[in-house]
């Protein structure tokens, strides 16, 4: 069963890479490159996208009421939003030296480009800084929080969920307690020999 599962999770693994390859495939076609981690297009596509630009007022004008209403509520979770980065961060710089997990960077989660659009207004630019930041903090938790239930209490829940993060299905099954310590002892050793490479790469 064990032998079933990774084999599944290999595939997953591969059409994750595949879709990265056709992601990539399409980043040619929009032409743009990357220089000192600054996105570049070409001359000719950069006019393009300031002739698509909605001037700001004719955008907001045309926003639905309950838009314009919500929008406040929306903001408003910054400040959770941020509360929840330090804290996480001070969780992740104290106790994952402590148990050996490698830390996860910011970075590889956290995108904030899209407001350099020229076709994007002022607001649409600060809706996408706002969405790269939410959307790549609570990634970044995620995996963080992942990393943890792995060291800490790898088991499979008793019913079904949505949205297991991408170590879920290697945890031991609910009720097997006959493997229980096995795949903790696994997945920790996992986690140890992560952090020995990033060791080795920093």
């Amino acid at each position: 069963m064990a032998d079933t599962i990774e084999t599944l999770l290999e595939r997953i693994r591969e059409l994750q890479k595949e879709i990265e390859e056709r992601i990539e495939a399409r980043r040619q076609r929009f032409r743009y490159r990357l220089e000192h981690g600054r996105v570049v297009f070409d001359r000719e596509i950069r006019h393009r996208h300031r002739a698509l630009k909605i001037s700001l007022w004719p955008y907001v004008s045309r926003a639905r009421l309950l838009t314009v209403l919500t929008a406040p509520v929306i903001y408003s979770l910054i400040v959770p939003l941020v509360l929840l980065d330090v804290f996480v961060a001070i969780y992740q710089a104290v106790c994952f030296p402590a148990y050996g997990i490698p830390k996860v960077p910011r970075r590889d989660y956290i995108a904030i480009d899209r407001h350099r659009l020229q076709y994007l207004n002022a607001l649409e630019k600060l809706n996408c800084v706002y969405c790269g930041y939410a959307n790549g903090l609570l990634a970044l938790v995620s995996e963080i929080a992942s990393r943890t239930e792995a060291y800490w209490c790898p088991i499979k829940h008793a019913r079904k969920l949505r949205g297991t993060h991408a170590r879920y299905p290697s945890f031991a099954d609910y009720g097997d307690g006959e493997s229980y310590r096995t795949r903790l002892a696994q997945l920790r050793a996992e986690l140890e020999r992560m952090e020995r490479e990033a060791g080795s790469a920093g």
